[in-house]
């Protein structure tokens, strides 16, 4: 599949180990309107990583493996740091730790979290528990650009080149061919929609209806997880179109929160359905990058 990646800017970002937050609040109310006390995003997390359920944890927008943010405070522009690591920031990128016990460790970025703006990086078992909050974590960012020669129609963002190419992508029928793990109509879409773009952040699978739940084979989602989704066009923030179909991956865990749920970070996008999804099992970024060897 051809791609202008050799045109692309390969550009370091930094970001720390963020420490887990508690609103106020401190209950999450439910949309059964019951009030529920459960961890939530930041953090390391040692017993949840790419290949593992999104789903049926106690658990609201937990964050798989580690969560980084860039705390620097730009003079002019304010956030600017934290917007420039989680915009460059592509699913794939190398991720390197850069201080503390763990520096020289390497791992790979797997999503993006909106609302938090958290980049969200997979490593080992043993690098999650050398890992201290605080410790700076370096994000080989490259992707921003990428295009598909062959494809003008099909519009592609957070992407590594690299996770672009391990998908082994093919033309049928004047359609580009896409493993995903599962299919997703646009109508239970909520949390994250009318942003302006799709360069950051994530927005939500609903999972409040049991009949779409078992129809659409959703209580199976995993983190990491390929989804194309029906009716939906993310060239310009994520908005409902007849016809439109967009590709994401999973990126946190499913929510009690009214409108929220598995977060999904969009990938690729084709306002006119030049993307043909095709369902398989191995439709993961834990087997596609050979990131696990356990499941």
């Amino acid at each position: 599949m051809r791609t202008n990646a050799d045109k692309l800017v390969k550009i370091s970002v930094i970001g720390e180990v963020a420490s887990p937050i508690i609103r106020r609040s401190v209950y999450s109310v439910s949309a059964t309107g019951t009030p529920k006390v459960l961890p939530g995003v930041g953090g390391i997390t040692y017993n949840l990583r790419v290949g593992d359920s999104a789903c049926n944890w106690e658990a609201d927008h937990v964050e798989p493996g580690v969560s980084i943010e860039n705390k620097e405070n730009h003079p002019r522009f304010g956030q600017g740091s934290n917007l420039a690591l989680n915009v460059l920031s592509c699913v794939g990128n190398e991720a390197i730790v850069v201080s503390g016990d763990a520096k020289g460790d390497k791992g790979v970025v797997t999503g993006k979290h909106g609302g938090i703006d958290h980049v969200l990086v997979d490593f080992p078992p043993a690098t999650l528990e050398a890992l201290v909050i605080g410790d700076k974590i370096m994000v080989k960012a490259f992707g921003v650009g990428l295009k598909l020669v062959d494809f003008p129609e099909v519009k592609v963002m957070n992407m590594d080149p690299g996770f672009l190419e391990a998908l082994d992508l093919k033309s049928t029928g004047g359609r580009l061919e896409v493993p995903v793990k599962h299919l997703i109509p646009a109508a239970i879409m909520g949390a994250g929609l009318g942003t302006n773009h799709t360069y950051s952040g994530d927005y939500d699978v609903q999972l409040f209806d049991q009949d779409m739940r078992e129809q659409y084979g959703l209580d199976n989602l995993m983190i990491g997880d390929l989804v194309g989704i029906a009716d939906a066009d993310h060239s310009f923030g994520r908005v409902y179109r007849q016809g439109a179909i967009s590709i994401g991956i999973i990126v946190h865990t499913n929510c009690v929160t009214a409108g929220h749920g598995p977060g999904v970070t969009s990938l690729m996008t084709s306002k006119s359905g030049r993307i043909l999804p095709k369902t398989s099992l191995k439709a993961n970024i834990a087997h596609i990058l050979k990131i696990r060897a356990d499941i």
